[in-house]
């Protein structure tokens, strides 16, 4: 697809859609990870399904995992959003108090598995990481069967588009915040790149995250090189330092990605929207309902064709201006806001839009009435963009 520089399909999603997923997404990715936090039993693949799945066992809260949780929520809002202004106050420099802010997470790993293993919490329920296996996975070449292939043929090619769609969203959301820019031609080849090196390690199907790309964002990323020293970093504590998380408790986990995701979360876009554009703000707010009550496919989906069906319904009826000849000029402008000179055997109309086939027959059904309402017509002029 990147070579095919088929990134133009970023095109078709309008920032409305954007924001919309993005919104209905950190809102899923924050209600998943409540049940870690509350030390209770919760699956699902959308936020309606969640919450079913969820509401009979508060019951079961456990305190110890919960007080893990939540303490650790409330540590790590309060590292974000008045840490470095408290370590400014106390005469630390600007680059060092931002170091020491983004560290925040790191502490709260750390004193939360030691708390762990101290107190022995895991007999109380608490549930943690466990043994994570040691070592690098091991390259081999994915089996090279025809009926396979042909079987996944289709599910790839979906896996693709809803990944790339996921990936240049985050993208794009993220470049704004920087006032960057993304070459979508560029993002489709990485990710085909990365998937390459997934299908020989017996990987994932790759795409750019929301929760990983946001925690890495707020962690202070800022060029590629961010990828490469994670992935340095992983790899030497997948092979050194896998056993000191072993007491790691999944609330701190949790508790990590819900204040990195809930950045994304903007419901004042939905109110901005509305009041610059109707259509938009009922593309948006169908993206949220269909992302949390049917899956991140069917919010794509409906918010990408509600916008394609908008688009093509207000450009199926343009604007087209009656124009006269502006006095002493060569201007032409509208009768309707100007004096302008016009012949009343000519009809001069401007279409305010580009012709197409949505809006083909409006143009036609509008010259034909007008040319009927007026028999001293013999000619017609069409002033089209270009």
């Amino acid at each position: 697809m990147g070579l095919l520089r088929l990134g133009f399909l970023a095109n078709f999603l309008s920032h409305p859609v954007i924001s919309g997923f993005i919104t209905a997404s950190g809102i899923q990715i924050a209600a998943s990870q409540l049940a870690p936090v509350l030390g209770i039993h919760a699956e699902g693949e959308n936020f309606v399904d969640l919450v079913k799945s969820m509401w009979p066992n508060l019951r079961h809260i456990n305190p110890y995992t919960a007080a893990i949780g939540f303490g650790s929520l409330a540590f790590l809002f309060w590292v974000r959003r008045s840490l470095k202004a408290l370590l400014r106050h106390f005469g630390l420099g600007e680059r060092p108090a931002d170091i020491l802010a983004k560290v925040g997470p790191v502490v709260a790993i750390a004193a939360t598995t030691i708390a762990v293993w101290g107190f022995g919490l895991t007999e109380h329920g608490v549930r943690i990481v466990g043994t994570v296996p040691k070592g690098l996975p091991k390259l081999a070449l994915p089996p090279f069967e025809p009926v396979l292939w042909t079987k996944l043929l289709v599910p790839a090619l979906l896996i693709s588009i809803v990944g790339y769609v996921e990936s240049i969203s985050v993208a794009l959301t993220l470049a704004a915040k920087r006032r960057q820019r993304v070459d979508p031609d560029q993002e489709l080849i990485a990710l085909g790149a990365s998937n390459i090196g997934a299908a020989i390690s017996g990987g994932f199907p790759v795409t750019g995250g929301f929760a990983r790309s946001v925690v890495n964002f707020e962690a202070g990323a800022e060029t590629p090189a961010a990828g490469a020293f994670t992935a340095v970093g992983i790899a030497l504590a997948t092979l050194f330092l896998t056993p000191l998380l072993f007491f790691l408790p999944n609330a701190t986990l949790a508790a990590t990605i819900i204040v990195a995701v809930a950045s994304l979360i903007d419901f004042g876009a939905l109110k901005r929207t509305y009041r610059y554009s109707k259509a938009d703000f009922v593309a948006m707010a169908a993206t949220i309902l269909l992302t949390l009550y049917e899956g991140v496919e069917a919010g794509l989906v409906a918010g990408v064709g509600l916008s394609i069906f908008l688009h093509l319904y207000r450009t199926s009826k343009p604007h087209v201006a009656v124009v006269g000849q502006m006095p002493g000029t060569m201007n032409f402008r509208n009768v309707v806001r100007h004096t302008v000179v016009t012949d009343p055997e000519i009809l001069s109309l401007r279409v305010d839009a580009s012709l197409y086939f949505p809006n083909a027959r409006f143009i036609e059904d509008y010259i034909n009435q007008a040319v009927a309402a007026n028999p001293t017509v013999r000619h017609v002029i069409l002033e089209c963009l270009q």
